[in-house]
This record gives structure tokens, sequence and C-alpha cells, in this order.
């Protein structure tokens, strides 16, 4: 039996169907991540999970006990919002121990465990200070030292770091990383981050319109997209995905365009760093096709070169290399015919994809 399992869970607001049956199964010490574009229900159902919410329809087991209709306060999680939510007039010490104190622990009790907390988060010389004299990063830390003395069977953290700038961000979620690895503690993580959700889930839910599209680890996720929107929701930049009859073209180039098969009036996909880019070569010296491009970001460790078919196809390639091109000149594409994902008309992933040989 799974540590944590939502069994078809659903959430009405009104006439608003925001969570749909949601069917998922969580191991002990497993580190989820739900990640979704806006408004497809991820802070909802971790609300759920929390209680902050009322689930309508299905049930919530927690490592074997129903916990449907349990109090927050009675369900033994315990939640990071995105903002801090620290009470100003008190200290570190009195924030992080708050909780424990309304509990009635006994005074060696709380000193020992937000000791311990303040160690890990390395919040030791900062448990005097209030909240007023720490930065952003410091006053998060306070928010999950919070939670970690009240040594929950899950945690739970609603967008945690959406409030740091871009260098605070890659610390703290550094940082979460290491308390996740030396607690061992179950936990799930909401953010819209594609980077935080690769970077830190065991396993990432991706929801859209209060469903689960796919879940799977981060690497089979990009490697193996269950359907288009999976696809272009991971990575960054997106995988370029676009009908199969708008690369007509490719076939007219030289290179080899059959599809064949389920994927005739679908859709083909490759990532960025498939496709690559060449100086335009001699009359038919290279499979691939002629494109001009619109932009290129050279961002040092890579460089994204955007360029348009002559049938108005945008396509992005992702390159380790640096570029002298420049917008409006002329270049030349190929494309690894390995590693193209190929789409019904519906979007969905075709397995056993349709034959293609070589590279385009």
């Amino acid at each position: 039996m799974a540590y944590l399992e939502l069994r078809h869970i659903e959430k009405f607001f009104g006439a608003q169907h925001a969570i749909k049956g949601i069917d998922l199964a969580i191991e002990q010490g497993e580190f989820v991540v739900f990640v979704g574009p806006s408004g497809c229900g991820k802070s909802t159902l971790l609300r759920l999970i929390a209680g902050l919410e009322t689930i309508d329809r299905g049930s919530l087991l927690l490592d074997g006990r129903d916990i449907t209709a349990l109090a927050p306060s009675q369900r033994d999680l315990a939640m990071v919002f995105q903002s801090y939510a620290l009470y100003p007039h008190m200290t570190v010490f009195e924030n992080m121990s708050f909780a424990l104190r309304i509990a009635g622990r006994e005074r060696a009790d709380i000193r020992t465990r937000v000791d311990q907390a303040a160690a890990i988060l390395d919040l030791e010389k900062y448990l005097q200070r209030r909240p007023k004299e720490l930065s952003g990063g410091q006053r998060q830390r306070v928010a999950i030292g919070r939670a970690i003395v009240r040594a929950p069977k899950v945690f739970l953290f609603d967008e945690p770091l959406s409030n740091l700038d871009a260098a605070l961000r890659v610390q703290t979620r550094i940082e979460i990383a290491r308390l996740h690895r030396a607690l061992g503690a179950t936990t799930i993580y909401v953010t819209h981050d594609q980077v935080e959700a690769m970077t830190l889930a065991d396993r990432v839910v991706v929801l859209r319109d209060g469903q689960i599209e796919q879940h799977g680890a981060p690497l089979e996720l990009y490697d193996r997209p269950a359907n288009r929107f999976v696809a272009q929701f991971t990575g960054t930049p997106s995988m370029n995905v676009v009908p199969v009859t708008a690369l007509a073209l490719l076939a007219e180039a030289g290179g080899h365009g059959g599809h064949g098969g389920d994927g005739g009036d679908g859709f083909v996909g490759i990532r960025p760093e498939h496709v690559f880019v060449h100086a335009p070569p001699a009359a038919t010296a290279l499979p691939g096709v002629a494109a001009t491009v619109d932009l290129v970001e050279s961002l040092g460790v890579e460089t994204l070169v955007y360029a348009r078919l002559d049938n108005d196809v945008q396509i992005v390639a992702r390159g380790s290399d640096r570029s002298s091109l420049r917008a409006g000149e002329r270049t030349w594409l190929s494309f690894d015919a390995s590693a193209i994902h190929h789409f019904d008309r519906a979007g969905r992933r075709i397995t056993p994809a349709p034959t293609l040989q070589g590279a385009y």
C-alpha cells in the first residue's frame, strides 16, 4: 500500500469542476512535484491534501489511515506557503516553536527540536532576530524550519521560492534538495517552474485542467512525453511541434520526409538540441531544409537560433557553439530523425512511431 493515496479526488467550486477524479499513489520518502500552467489545479490539489479545502468526492489515505474528513491539525502534515507567513513581532525561535508551544510541548523538547532544525537550516545565529532583520531566503528557511520542528509525516510546499530573486531561488532550491536528502521525508511540492520540477523531483506530476496528463521521473517525461501538451510543457525552450503537413518542404529539400503510418495527419516534434544549424550547402550536399534566421540568443554556454522555414514554420535550434548568424540571414537546418516524436491528430503520442530513416 502507498504511503499517501489519493483515490478519485474531486473538487467543485460552484459549477466549476476544478479537480476531476485524481488518482495518485505516493511512496514514503518520495519527493513529488506538481507542475502545470496557471489554473491547472495544482495548488488546489495541494490544499485538498492539507485539509484547507474540503474534498467533495473521493478519499485521502495517509499511512493506511483515512484522513479525508480530518481537520488540518489532525492530518500530521506540515505546509510551507508561498508567503512566509511569519509573525513579525516574534523572534525566529518563537516563530519556529509556536506550533509546539500551542500543542503544550515540554520546554526542553521545544528547545531540542528548534535547535536541531536551526542547525539543519543554518539558522543558529539568527534565532533571536525578528523577520524584518532577515533576508528573503532566511525568512523562507524559518518557514521551512517551522514545519520541520513538527516532524510531520508529509511536507507540503506551495510555490515556496516564487517570492525570491533568481540567485536566492537557486540557493534555496539547493537547500531544499539537501534537506530532503537529510530528512528522507515524504514531500509534495507545487511549482510552475520547470527547472525546480526537473531538479528536485523523484517524480513529476503534470496537471492540466484538473486532471493528470502524465507522471513519472523527470527525464522520462522529457524523453517520452505521453502527449503533445506534456512534450511542449517540459523543456525550455519547448519542443518544436508542427503539423506533419507543414514539414512537407523537408522532402522537397532532399531530406527523408516520409512519415507514413498513423502520423500522416498528426504532428511531429523535436527538441531544440536535436536541430542542427549549418551554413547553406551546395545543392543536395546535405539533407535538410533552408530557413531564415529570426533571432539569435547568445547565452554564453549555449546559443538558441530561431529560424523560419519558407512555409512560415518556426523552428528553434539549441547548440553549444557560438554563432555569427544574424537576423535575416539564410541558413540550413537538419534534424536527428531518431529523436523525433510523433503525435496523432488529438495530440496523443504514437507508439511505435512511424518509421524514419536517417536525419532530415
